[in-house]
Parts: structure tokens; C-alpha cells; sequence
């Protein structure tokens, strides 16, 4: 078993590869009742992969047989940009090349260290940035990384909030590290929801569409990123408002926690800054074409979401621009008519997804006086969505 200065030699290493945190474990149960109670709530939404993947999530000797350790690796993403670490309106890990990839490169040349010190086969180990059927953050907070917090995010004393986690499996022996409370190592589940949060309640108050059910729950059909990214279809109309200006992903539990008061931006040794991101303009992603978006996007995490999916969250921004000052492109005194025009453009767009949210937004913004701009588009509107956004509002603003 690697112990002692040896490990902590093997530990260095890692983190010279560019991760900002790396501990170790074994791979003893992870609250499994919490998992399936979590699945069987419906908490998934449409994620059906993660369902279709318990059991293997339960028992990592079906994705790697034979496997007894652990690698959980950190790396911080928080932006060393002030304007890039403070905007609003994007996932701050979207502010970066797409971290699957990158973090990938960091992984390969951990295989290859492993192969070198353990003298391991490429089959003696296998690793996941944050795709494969495996328990991130229930590894991460038996490792000590730090804890899940009752936003549900792993917390680390030193890194806050910000860590992308990876996982390495390998039938290498690793001295596990302790978790952040001793206590945790007697109970079989080792897992303990807000284990350093003490009373605070922050994230949960703060959340606009009450998406954290209970500490350390979260409600997939009720968050934000959820609904900006992984949903790829309409967004319900309840949950709109809520969403506010943030156009893709949310940080909003994240960036209330106390803890990140200690919280300092990454070496980003594995990271690529997209910085330039958070500095486009609305109007500018409203009127996106496809070219412009696989261009602007390229090697992006946003990429993933494809056009349709960027379009449709920016109508919804658009529909919230009243209530909110976040987008700078609001400077100009044309920019309701400019905005408005863009709309009306994408209420008749190819890809019917679009459509209802152009709609929405346009009511949002012109109440009453929606339905006579619309009126052209209502009479050729052909798709069930897109009619039943428009037969909604026209009976809401009936009743009064």
C-alpha cells in the first residue's frame, strides 16, 4: 500500500500535472439509500442516464473490476478576472474551453504515471471527468477535498466552491485520506450533507426557483442549469421568470457561500480562458447565426447546447431584461425596438423550439401590444408549442 512520504511524493506529482487538489480513498458505500430515494422523487428530471447507471454508480467493481482506490482530483475554476468572476449571466465554468476536454489531457498523463510507478496496465485503471457512472462528490468528501454542502456542491475549505472534480479508479493501493470530520470515518455511509455549513441556509433561500428541496437536494426540474442546458426542449413556463438573466447555467447557490470568502482563483494549468465570452451582447446573440455560433463557441461548453438552445434561453433573457441590468447592451435608447425586432424574428423561426419562448418574451415585454405585433405570425403559426404560448397569453390578458 503506498503510505506515508511516498504517497505524499505521489501526491506532488499529481499536482504538478496542473490539478489544484488531490486525495485519495477506498471505495467503501456511499449512502446508496439517498441516491435511489433521489432517482425514485423523480429529482432527475429527464436525465435518464443517471438512472440507467445506479448500478454501477453502487458498485464501481462493475465499471472497473477489482478496483481499490480511489483518485479524486480538484481543479479550481474560479476566473482571475474580477469581471469575468462577478457577471451574472453565465455558468462561470463556461467562461473556459470546454473542461471535459482539457482536464482529459491532465488525466492521460496521470494514466501514464500510474503505469510508471505502480507498473500498472492501461487496464488497471480508469478515469472520468464528470461523465462516467461514478460518485464524484460522495468519493470527494470521503477523501477529505471537502464536503457536500446543502446546496449540494462540494465545499472546500480552500478552494470555496469552484472545483471541477475528476475521478481516476485503479487497482493500485492508496492509504486513504481522512474526510474533513474524523467522526465520518466510523459511519458505513460515510457521507454527511452540510457537514461544515453549521446553521447557514443561505443557497436555499436564495435559489429564485426553489430548487434545493431540502439540504442537499436538489430538484433537477427546479434549477436553473438544468433547464438552460441539459433540458433541450421548452422550458416550462413557471420556471421562466425565475431564470432571470442568466443565459446559460447558474452560480447563484454557489456564490452565497460563506466558505468562499477563503476561495482564491485556480493555476488553470488545465483550463483555457473564454473570458471574452461574458462580454457579448444580447442583441448580438439574438440575432446568432449558425455560422457566428459554432465560431463564437467553438471548443466551448456552450457549443453542447447547440444554437436552438442558446436562442430559446435568450428570448427568455430577453423577456426578463425589465426586472434585471445585468446585460450592457441596454444602453442605448433604440434598445427595446432593437430587441423587440429580434424577437419578433425569432417567433417565426425554423426550428420550432424557439418559437414559443420569442413569444413569451415579447408578451413579457409589450404586454397587450404583443398581440397585435403578433398577429402576422399567430395567423401562419402552425406548431402545437408555439400556439399554445400564444392561445395562453391571449386568455390571460382576457380574464385581465
Amino acid at each position: 500500500m503506498l503510505q506515508g512520504v511516498k504517497k505524499e511524493d505521489f501526491r506532488n506529482e499529481i499536482k504538478e500535472l496542473g490539478f489544484d487538489d488531490a486525495r485519495f480513498t477506498d471505495l467503501s458505500p456511499l449512502a446508496p439509500d439517498r441516491l435511489l430515494d433521489w432517482i425514485d422523487q423523480g429529482y432527475h428530471a429527464d436525465m435518464d442516464w443517471l438512472r440507467k447507471s445506479i448500478e454501477k454508480r453502487l458498485n464501481p467493481d462493475l465499471v472497473l473490476s477489482g478496483a481499490c482506490s480511489v483518485i479524486m482530483l480538484g481543479v479550481n475554476y474560479f476566473p482571475d478576472s474580477e469581471l469575468a468572476a462577478t457577471q451574472r449571466k453565465w455558468g462561470k465554468y463556461s467562461l473556459y474551453e470546454d473542461y471535459h476536454d482539457s482536464v482529459l489531457k491532465g488525466l492521460k498523463r496521470l494514466g501514464a504515471l500510474l503505469e510508471d510507478r505502480f507498473g500498472l496496465a492501461s487496464n488497471d485503471y480508469r478515469y472520468y471527468v464528470d461523465t462516467g457512472p461514478v460518485m464524484e462528490r460522495g468519493w470527494a468528501a470521503a477523501s477529505g477535498m471537502g464536503w457536500q454542502g446543502k446546496n449540494a456542491m462540494l465545499i472546500s475549505r480552500t478552494h470555496g466552491n469552484w472545483l471541477l472534480l475528476a475521478t481516476v479508479l485503479t487497482k493500485a493501493e492508496i492509504e486513504p485520506d481522512p474526510p474533513v470530520k474524523e467522526r465520518l470515518k466510523d459511519v458505513a455511509t460515510r457521507a454527511e450533507l452540510g457537514a461544515l455549513c453549521g446553521k447557514c441556509v443561505r443557497c436555499i433561500e436564495i435559489c429564485p426557483t426553489h430548487a434545493i428541496v431540502e439540504p442537499g437536494i436538489v430538484d433537477a426540474n427546479r434549477c436553473i442549469s438544468y433547464q438552460t442546458i441539459e433540458n433541450k426542449g421548452i422550458i416550462p413556463r413557471e420556471m421562466r421568470p425565475g431564470i432571470g438573466t442568466r443565459i446559460f447555467g447558474c452560480d447563484i447557490c454557489l456564490d452565497v457561500c460563506p466558505w468562499n470568502r477563503f476561495a482564491e482563483s485556480g493555476r488553470q494549468v488545465l483550463l483555457n480562458s473564454r473570458y471574452d465570452i461574458g462580454e457579448l451582447k444580447l442583441l448580438d446573440i439574438l440575432r446568432m447565426d449558425l455560422e457566428s455560433f459554432r465560431t463564437v463557441f467553438r471548443k466551448t461548453p456552450i457549443k453542447r447546447l447547440k444554437l436552438r438552445g442558446l436562442l430559446r434561453n435568450a428570448c427568455i433573457v430577453a423577456g426578463n431584461l425589465t426586472s434585471f441590468d445585468d446585460w450592457k447592451d441596454l444602453d442605448s435608447p433604440e434598445w427595446l425596438d432593437q430587441i423587440v425586432a429580434a424577437l419578433l424574428e425569432l417567433a417565426q423561426y425554423e426550428e420550432a423550439m424557439v418559437r414559443p419562448h420569442a413569444v413569451w418574451a415579447l408578451y413579457r415585454l409589450l404586454d397587450s401590444e404583443a398581440a397585435t405585433v403578433l398577429k402576422p405570425v399567430r395567423i401562419e403559426e402552425t406548431n402545437s408549442d408555439a400556439i399554445e404560448e400564444h392561445l395562453w397569453w391571449e386568455e390571460k390578458l382576457a380574464v385581465g
